[in-house]
């Protein structure tokens, strides 16, 4: 190839690459769900797959529900209202099973076995706490405001975070 011709590869690549752009300076989470009123770096990704073994007790044959898992994966949040929704019209609710994977030993056996979930909406100081009884279990998880909300975890010792979005 002529060094004329390596020019103008060289130059190609560096504007091909000058044409890519990611959000929050971070490369978009494949399957992100973003909305115009969801932040890009929402990190939702709400899966349509088998559940995994550890969290399938309950359920029937190859268990297919919209479920998001806990950034640590520690916890997954069956989602039996998709999408969630800030108001409810249809007189559904926000059904939400949270399934924790089973420890040997709790790393704090002192701690109260209730799941408290603290909500922040995305790019905001607003900030919910709701709690589920009894640990991770079924529950109806409803927020303020829609958007993308971080869920703060904590139940029995453990904790992990996790990106869903409600929608208006």
């Amino acid at each position: 190839m002529s060094s004329r011709g390596r020019s103008m590869l060289a130059t190609s690549v560096v504007l091909l690459a000058g044409c890519t752009t990611t959000t929050s300076g971070a490369a978009p989470t494949v399957g992100a769900a973003t909305t115009a009123s969801t932040p890009a770096a929402c990190a939702t990704r709400v899966e349509t797959g088998s559940l995994p073994d550890w969290a399938d007790a309950g359920f029937s044959g190859d268990a297919r529900v919209p479920h998001v898992f806990g950034a640590k994966g520690d916890i997954v949040a069956v989602l039996f209202a998709h999408p969630l929704r800030q108001v409810r019209k249809d007189g559904s609710n926000n059904k939400i099973l949270w399934v924790a994977r089973a420890a040997t030993t709790s790393p704090d056996p002192t701690a109260a076995a209730t799941l408290v979930i603290t909500a922040t909406l995305a790019g905001t100081d607003t900030r919910v706490i709701r709690e589920v009884a009894g640990g991770p279990g079924p529950s109806i998880i409803d927020l303020p405001q829609a958007g993308c909300w971080r869920l703060d975890l904590a139940w029995s010792g453990h904790t992990d975070t996790m990106d869903l979005v409600y929608a208006p």
